[in-house]
């Protein structure tokens, strides 16, 4: 579908809104099912799957980041407008909505004996913490996830989508039995969005103001001193 997409569609950001409703659905329907995994075989088979993934979403996704907050990053940093921004959040949303029905479907059918039940089963909310709790869980976790890959990204280090996966892999097993470890208000949205236990307010709170908080503090906290010193002479060894 992507290749249709890059094919086709020749206006950038009608593109970029294909791409990103796209990836997200990518995205938010390989985590359905890795809930799944969790349920079933543990979270240390969750996290290896969730590893190898992620690595696969970094080699196939392109610009595309399947995530509101990045574009969020670049309205603050000038490179994006806020309407484009927006545009780009809403076709994110899409994305993991659409996929939401795509994956009932799919349960229904009771392909594999995991997927019994499941389909219009009543889900339960992944915030095992007070609201604030997990919204600052969110939004430290983001926010290191955001300066670690701003950072290998412009190291161009051979292993950097290695260690990029492995740094959010780490995170999201360390913050799973606290909120869950979305760090991603589109997914979170599209997989605990209504769930029980957690509130529209509440949801909103730890999983988009969270995250957004902790992505729009990395923009800083990246371009302080000591960080830029320290990608800098990096940089310098590696050359």
């Amino acid at each position: 579908m992507r290749r249709y997409v890059n094919y086709y569609i020749k206006e950038p950001l009608i593109q970029s809104l294909f791409l990103e409703g796209i990836a997200t659905a990518e995205l938010c329907g390989a985590c359905f099912e890795l809930i799944i995994i969790a349920d079933n075989w543990g979270v240390s088979m969750y996290a290896i799957y969730l590893f190898i993934l992620t690595i696969w979403w970094s080699l196939n996704w392109g610009d595309a980041s399947a995530c509101p907050y990045t574009h969020l990053e670049e309205a603050v940093e000038g490179k994006k407008s806020l309407r484009v921004a927006f545009l780009l959040i809403w076709a994110e949303l899409i994305g993991g909505l659409v996929v939401f029905r795509y994956i009932q479907l799919l349960w229904a059918l009771e392909i594999v004996p995991t997927h019994k039940n499941k389909a219009f089963e009543d889900c339960t909310t992944d915030l095992q913490v007070p609201v604030i709790f997990g919204a600052v869980v969110e939004c430290v976790a983001t926010c290191i996830c955001r300066v670690v890959s701003r950072g290998l990204s412009n190291l161009n280090s051979i292993f950097g989508i290695i260690i990029d996966s492995f740094i959010g892999t780490s995170l999201v097993v360390a913050a799973f039995n606290y909120s869950g470890g979305y760090f991603n208000p589109a997914l979170a949205t599209s997989l605990k969005y209504g769930c029980l236990g957690t509130s529209f307010m509440e949801h909103v709170i730890v999983y988009w103001v969270g995250a957004c908080a902790g992505s729009i503090a990395s923009v800083r906290i990246y371009n302080m001193p000591f960080i830029q010193n320290f990608i800098n002479g990096r940089k310098e060894k590696a050359s």
